[in-house]
């Protein structure tokens, strides 16, 4: 009988009710034991809507993020919180946001340094080591969870990231070499394993995805030494990887001593065989063959073609699930009663995805005949996707066909360019600017749903949306920004509201997915061709610029971003869906070009995130990635100035392309990192301007002054004075007036200060 499972389940809840919870918490209109009791409450339910599985993760629920707990479980805890008062979770949220609900701004801690899980959307929190760090387990949230787990009579498979990866994930703040930590992180990981077995476990899923990325000998040899240190261990390890392909660590992973082994099925199924071969006989293999980064059905007719084989080879030694955690999809498409009923039918959530698992099972382990009715509604569906006629659009094809390399290219060359913007802007020394948001209120979120809900009027609606705008204007005339934006009150989501406006798109009311802590995004579904029918920023942006004088910045979402933050279509080459949607936000460029707007930002937060998770895959999407950009971007004039933002990404070791985007300014995080993103321009000459962030909006602490000067002095190490801009490293939505006006006005001082110690008075 084939074995079901799941890697992980996602934690925010149906109705987001973690996310709800945690702000309560935060804002301490709630107790500790009712955020507790909550959790308790989700993962119960979770784990009953996993009830029909073999095995049911457990341990993969968090109050933010599972790295950061894997970093408290190991007593792997930054030394900056170690003697503040308070309990466990208080240190746990100062390292994940800078302040627990007990502390003010004056007793707040720098937050850990934050990054994407992989090639996701997702956030984890960077650990941190030292060539002195030492380890000590404290087990007991995980163990309450498997005690919770164990009364409620589930099937419990605990879920731990690996030793290996956890290494991997970290930064050492010393310079010293974190492999090196692997003897003195072993011992608390086989502590940990034994006290799994006292538990009465069997099963542990050991998460080491980075066996799919590209690991040289040391780090080859670390899976080894790991792995043999587990193998006289109680507990029967299940090994697993997901994103990518082993490739060259295809044969390690098959011959390390361990119980099982996860591969992605969906990334990695041309390995699949050689795997069965290369795997000991009495080992399992788990296959994820269900999509759990995606939310399209499953053809599940296809997927049988091929299990129903390796099934007749394996019997008893196959397992089942999905790709990945489902962390990264919406928990229910039953929820969406609203939605186009024929799209709806092509797709499936979190759920629905397990509920493809079970008819998989049910036709492997009893035959096609058990499932035939639950087979044929799915080919019918997957049927009608194919040949639907609301997918394919003949004139963009014709669009696409017109594509030349003169399309991506500015008229002049950036010395020409920053001339001619110089003359018009007449911008200071440090100009400042942020990123495009201001916060987002009840009130604007009230109105947008009652617009939307057909209960306020268009002409209603627009007198609230700009009486926003004017506030944000009349806010940044009196804290004497240089450059300004118009806030986006009508905008729901960066790459949402664009996709309501352009044809191949489709929407959800409750498709959530967490990208870190309380925050969760509404990818939009990319079904089809993409157009763009009318402007869809224009008339905001103009009604801004009415109201200043000030220099208004068009505020766009990258074509590369809009990518890969939607739920992409899965029958056409990516790159094919991103060159669509350059073509369509390059009209909107030049709509505002035309409507004098003359400094432009074009977003790309995610065009790192869109990278192969193996750098000899790397060029071909950068190719792509970066002509899409310059294909939206340089339609416009010279005086015409173009930014673009990117937030909490490694990009160092991509900043030749980043520079080949040709963009004018570039925003970009590097506030929590202490300024160290910048280390790539110690060996490479940044040709044009760049705004280092200096306030960091995930954490509700305020900056001073002083420290954003630091930072600022730090980049002006590596970048000249003259290129320099002074901003926030992202977008100020999720922060409360309250907040953001000091941290704005200490910024605006901190530019002050920098141009009375420079020579230069001109930008």
């Amino acid at each position: 009988m084939v074995t079901t499972h799941n890697l992980g389940f996602p934690r925010i809840g149906a109705k987001r009710e973690l996310k709800f919870a945690l702000e309560n918490y935060w804002k301490g209109l709630s107790s500790r034991d009712e955020l507790t009791a909550l959790g308790a409450q989700l993962r119960q339910r979770h784990w009953e809507n996993q009830a029909s599985l073999d095995l049911v993760p457990v341990g993969d629920f968090s109050f933010y993020d599972q790295v950061l707990d894997m970093s408290f479980m190991l007593g792997n805890i930054p030394e900056r919180v170690r003697n503040l008062q308070g309990n466990a979770l208080d240190n746990y949220f100062r390292v994940a946001r800078g302040r627990s609900a007990k502390d003010s701004a004056c007793s707040c801690v720098h937050a850990g340094e934050m990054t994407k899980w992989f090639d996701t959307n997702y956030h984890y929190i960077v650990p941190e080591f030292a060539v002195d760090t030492e380890f000590s387990l404290d087990a007991s949230r995980l163990l309450d969870q498997i005690a919770q787990a164990h009364q409620l009579d589930v099937k419990a498979k605990p879920v731990i990231i690996g030793p290996v990866t956890y290494l991997w994930l970290g930064k050492a703040k010393d310079d010293s070499d974190k492999l090196a930590l692997l003897p003195r992180l072993l011992p608390a990981y086989a502590t940990l394993l034994n006290q799994l077995a006292e538990q009465g476990i069997e099963w542990v899923q050991i998460d080491e995805p980075v066996l799919v990325t590209e690991l040289n000998a040391e780090w080859q040899r670390a899976f080894v030494t790991a792995y043999e240190a587990f193998k006289d261990g109680k507990v029967k390890l299940l090994l697993a990887t997901y994103f990518g392909q082993l490739q060259d660590n295809l044969t390690l992973a098959c011959k390390l001593p361990v119980q099982g082994l996860h591969i992605d099925a969906i990334n990695a199924r041309a390995e699949i065989e050689q795997v069965i071969q290369q795997l000991s006989t009495d080992r399992v293999l788990s296959l994820g063959v269900i999509n759990g980064r995606n939310i399209w059905k499953t053809d599940l007719h296809a997927t049988l073609e091929w299990l129903e084989p390796i099934h007749g080879v394996l019997q008893d030694r196959l397992w089942i699930a999905p790709s990945c955690s489902l962390l990264h999809v919406p928990v229910d498409l039953d929820s969406e009663q609203k939605m186009d009923s024929e799209i709806r039918s092509w797709l499936a959530f979190a759920l629905q995805k397990l509920g493809e698992l079970q008819i998989l099972a049910k036709a492997l382990n009893k035959g096609r005949v058990p499932a035939q009715e639950a087979l044929i509604a799915n080919n019918a569906a997957i049927e009608k996707r194919r040949t639907s006629t609301r997918v394919h659009n003949p004139e963009v094809k014709a669009a696409l066909a017109r594509i030349d390399a003169a399309l991506g290219k500015r008229a002049g060359a950036y010395e020409q360019r920053a001339a001619k913007q110089s003359a018009l802007l007449n911008l200071p020394a440090y100009p400042t600017t942020t990123i495009g948001s201001f916060p987002q209120t009840t009130e604007i979120r009230q109105a947008r749903n009652q617009f939307k809900q057909g209960e306020l009027d268009e002409a209603t609606y627009r007198i609230a949306i700009q009486a926003e705008i004017a506030r944000c204007v009349r806010e940044q005339e009196a804290l004497g920004l240089d450059v300004f934006v118009h806030g986006e009150a009508e905008r729901n989501d960066m790459v949402e509201y664009f996709g309501e406006q352009l044809d191949g798109y489709a929407f959800s009311q409750f498709g959530w997915v967490q990208s870190y802590g309380s925050r969760c995004v509404k990818p939009p579904i990319l079904f089809g061709d993409i157009s763009r029918s009318k402007a869809m920023t224009v008339a905001w942006t103009r009604y801004a610029q009415s109201l200043t004088d000030k220099p208004m910045k068009g505020m766009l979402t990258g074509p590369v971003t809009i990518l890969n933050w939607s739920f992409v279509r899965d029958d056409q080459p990516r790159s094919v869906s991103c060159y669509q949607l350059a073509l369509a936000i390059r009209e909107e460029v030049l709509d505002l070009e035309d409507a004098g707007v003359r400094v432009i930002q074009i977003d790309e937060a995610a065009l790192r995130e869109g990278l192969p998770l193996r750098r000899s895959q790397w060029n071909d999407y950068l190719q792509w990635a970066v002509e899409s950009f310059r294909i939206t971007a340089n339609g416009v004039q010279d005086e015409t100035q173009i930014h673009t933002h990117m937030c909490y990404s490694e990009f160092n070791d991509i900043i030749a392309s980043i520079a080949d985007m040709d963009a004018d300014v570039i925003t970009i995080e590097t506030s929590r990192s202490d300024m160290e993103l910048l280390d790539a321009f110690d060996n490479f000459n940044y040709p044009n301007e760049i705004g280092p962030g200096v306030y960091d909006i995930h954490s509700p602490n305020i900056p001073s002054q002083e420290h954003m000067v630091h930072l600022m002095r730090k980049a002006a190490e590596r970048i000249p004075p003259q290129r320099l801009w002074v901003n926030p490293d992202c977008g100020l939505k999720t922060r409360a007036w309250e907040e953001v006006l000091p941290a704005l006005k200490n910024m605006v001082e901190a530019a002050r200060t920098l141009r009375e110690s420079m020579d230069v008075h001109v930008h």
